[in-house]
């Protein structure tokens, strides 16, 4: 997950119930307060509330479908809206806590994930154990390859995001991406 683009998107998000919320609703789609406040073990107001607090900064939505007062709630769906590369400002201390604090929460959701993988792998047929898992792939690359290589990630990943949705026997799968340097941060020009 980047940092999101709107400063007042990453203050609610930096909040333990709100990135579960979110996270639970992208990975499992649509779902009440009350389905989500049973599936992360907290009570209904509480995730009530935080809903209308992402609600609030366009990173979910009342999808309309619910009956009487029961609320569908779903993550929005464009990534460009909050998901978007850094903001083009430098942030402030308290912008750069939530984003550090919102960064680490990700790296522990994943882990979780990953390791609910590890426990329940031999439950899947064989073809999802071979090509489900982790993996690191190392490459060389410029600044410029950089940019486009995370480009490129990104469209295949919403290719098959979109060629996915409403297909019978299809079945979700989480594709994090984490592109990490490996070298020393180079230095800026003039530094010897």
């Amino acid at each position: 997950m980047s940092t999101p683009a709107d400063r007042p998107a990453l203050h609610v998000l930096a909040h333990p119930l709100r990135s579960r919320l979110l996270g639970q609703l992208r990975v499992h789609g649509p779902a009440t307060a009350t389905e989500l406040a049973a599936a992360l073990g907290t009570h209904t107001g509480a995730t009530s509330y935080h809903l209308r607090r992402l609600d609030e900064v366009g990173l979910v939505t009342d999808t309309g479908t619910g009956v009487g007062k029961r609320r569908v709630w779903a993550a929005v769906e464009d990534a460009a809206a909050h998901d978007a590369a850094e903001p083009d400002l430098p942030l402030d201390a308290d912008d750069q806590a939530a984003a550090d604090w919102l960064a680490r929460d990700y790296i522990q959701h994943f882990a979780e994930r990953a390791d609910a993988w590890v426990e329940t792998r031999g439950d899947w047929p064989t073809t999802w154990r071979q090509h489900c898992g982790l993996n690191d792939h190392a490459v060389l690359v410029t600044t410029e390859q950089l940019t486009a290589l995370t480009a490129e990630l990104t469209e295949v990943l919403d290719r098959y995001r979109r060629a996915g949705a409403g297909t019978p026997g299809a079945r979700r799968v989480s594709a994090y991406t984490c592109l990490l340097p490996v070298d020393d941060a180079p230095r800026p020009a003039g530094d010897g």
